[in-house]
């Protein structure tokens, strides 16, 4: 029709020039056979249920985004995730709480300086002169504090900053 292409059997292909199949589609699946596929809608591509592929890679000097506007985002895999910034930083930003649990394993940071800047201050403990060290305490509710650091533990069960 004059504003509709409509096909009636089994199979539909569309193969290149050298035979090679770009566009298959059955009862069953469409394959789209090409090295690249490039969606240029301004919306990106839409899918309505999962994604399953080996690799996402974004255009060259454009950034990636895996983005969902209204729901969560999920990432699942049976031998694990990995998220690498081989030349850059890794940026986490929440409006609420930011989680990270293993239920096996340990939590490690493994880094030459992990700053915790927010951390509340606790009341000076012992004594003995800090040079400007400081132990992490943990209230019973499992909130952290800053304590200076003195020749034993300055954590205080009750400390204030646990109130």
């Amino acid at each position: 029709g004059p504003k509709m292409v409509e096909f009636h059997g089994q199979q539909f292909q569309i193969n290149s020039k050298d035979g090679k199949p770009l566009f298959t589609v059955d009862e069953n699946e469409v394959v789209i056979g090409t090295d690249k596929l490039r969606v240029t809608g301004p919306e990106g591509a839409l899918f309505e249920h999962s994604v399953e592929t080996p690799l996402v890679k974004a255009e060259a000097f454009k950034q990636l985004r895996l983005e969902s506007p209204t729901r969560s985002l999920s990432m699942d895999a049976p031998r694990g995730i990995n998220i690498k910034a081989q030349a850059g930083n890794i940026e986490a930003l929440s409006q609420m709480d930011i989680k990270l649990h293993s239920s096996d394993g340990v939590l490690l940071l493994d880094a030459e300086t992990v700053r915790l800047p927010k951390l509340p201050e606790g009341t000076r403990g012992g004594s003995s002169i800090s040079q400007g060290l400081y132990e992490i305490c943990v209230c019973p509710d499992g909130k952290l504090y800053l304590s200076v650091a003195g020749m034993g533990s300055t954590c205080q069960e009750y400390s204030r900053v646990c109130q």
